[in-house]
């Protein structure tokens, strides 16, 4: 059960050597670097355009820099292993000072920004996410830099329920597959019958229905299980605990809603209103996760799952205030990882690729090693 435990978080492979297995061999890029810019613009462009048109999104601008005491930014799971980068504006002489952050995701913001922009249920707002994440362990699909598409939609309580957010997974698929379509023909060269297309259809499923499929494998392990039988999958239910005592992954307790009852399609009970797109990627041979995304917590789920992790004191914060009082809208959102989509259609190796981040040089050297082209 050790290796169950050391899976639930922390992304990422965790050593270089492990990095150098994995970064495949004889690799070279579809497109070249002025190609790949191009591609990644267009992609850029169809993506949001059409996010907004399949779930009746308005673009908002997005905080870089959030207020510490206001309890919206985004810790990323429950254990408190990833944190935020922290500073102190001393603004006129220490007179009205600000405790700021650095943004991890903007999940909890969009919420508090659906009553600000004044939202009806139905409509929703996506943002151009920028943050920092320092805790990652950078290797080929994980850098310090993250780029989103961040999205929040004002729902009703009808559709606080497991329906509702399989349509919406369906319509993101939607916009992902007329992506893929859009690029190959823009750009015939991504055309390579070593990497299939991606499939029509997303195959649906619960954690708690992995673990019974594979057992003794850890969480990473039964996800690429799966998706040797699915190559693109949506997974319910993260973060509630399953039948081996341990969750599939750790989640925050205070967004994504994984602790209502639900019943899966042979009628049997499960739990959670939220979940991952995963697919198999060909030129990595690995596991691939798209964007996680959920029915947010309401005031009675917040407060189960803040008890359930030990931080009830969180209720005191201005964010959680706003929940219990149901001050701010119900909501669906999500996060789609703009890098991650571009490394995945434009069949790249590395994020380094599509994104100028900062990378150590002992895995620039590897990628130049590889004929991977590490952007600086």
């Amino acid at each position: 059960m050790a290796n169950k435990q050391a899976d639930l978080a922390g992304p990422g492979i965790g050593n270089y050597e492990d990095v150098e297995q994995i970064l495949p061999q004889d690799y070279r890029s579809l497109l070249d670097v002025k190609q790949t810019q191009q591609a990644i613009w267009e992609a850029k462009d169809y993506i949001e355009t059409h996010l907004c048109r399949e779930l009746n999104l308005m673009r908002v601008t997005v905080p870089l820099i959030v207020d510490t005491n206001s309890g919206v930014n985004d810790y990323l799971d429950r254990d408190g292993s990833r944190t935020p980068i922290e500073f102190h504006i001393s603004n006129d002489h220490e007179q009205n000072p600000i405790d700021a952050q650095i943004v991890q995701a903007a999940t909890k913001w969009k919420r508090v920004a659906l009553k600000q922009f004044e939202m009806d249920p139905g409509e929703g707002l996506i943002t151009d996410m920028r943050a920092v994440r320092k805790d990652y362990f950078l290797d080929h699909d994980h850098s310090a830099y993250v780029d989103q598409w961040d999205w929040e939609q004002a729902i009703t309580e009808k559709e606080r329920s497991l329906e509702y957010l399989t349509g919406v997974v369906q319509k993101i698929w939607k916009v992902f597959k007329g992506a893929e379509t859009h690029l190959l023909e823009k750009f015939p060269a991504l055309v390579d019958e070593r990497y299939p297309r991606l499939p029509d259809e997303l195959k649906f499923i619960h954690a708690e229905e992995i673990l019974e499929r594979y057992p003794e494998l850890p969480r990473k392990e039964r996800e690429t299980a799966i998706l040797q039988d699915y190559p693109a999958v949506f997974i319910y239910g993260i973060g509630w605990k399953l039948a081996d005592g341990y969750p599939h992954e750790l989640r925050a307790a205070d967004y994504d809603d994984w602790v209502s009852e639900t019943t899966s399609a042979d009628g049997r009970p499960m739990h959670g209103l939220n979940g991952d797109i995963l697919v198999w990627n060909p030129v990595t041979k690995r596991r691939h996760e798209l964007t996680s995304m959920g029915v947010r917590v309401d005031k009675n789920t917040l407060r189960q799952q803040l008890e359930i992790t030990g931080q009830l004191d969180f209720l005191d914060m201005p964010y959680h205030k706003a929940i219990l009082n149901e001050e701010i809208p119900l909501s669906i959102g999500g996060g789609i990882g703009q890098a991650r989509t571009y490394m995945l259609l434009l069949r790249k190796a590395h994020l380094g690729e599509v994104s100028v981040t900062v990378w150590p040089e002992v895995l620039k050297d590897m990628c130049r090693r590889k004929n991977i082209h590490v952007l600086e």
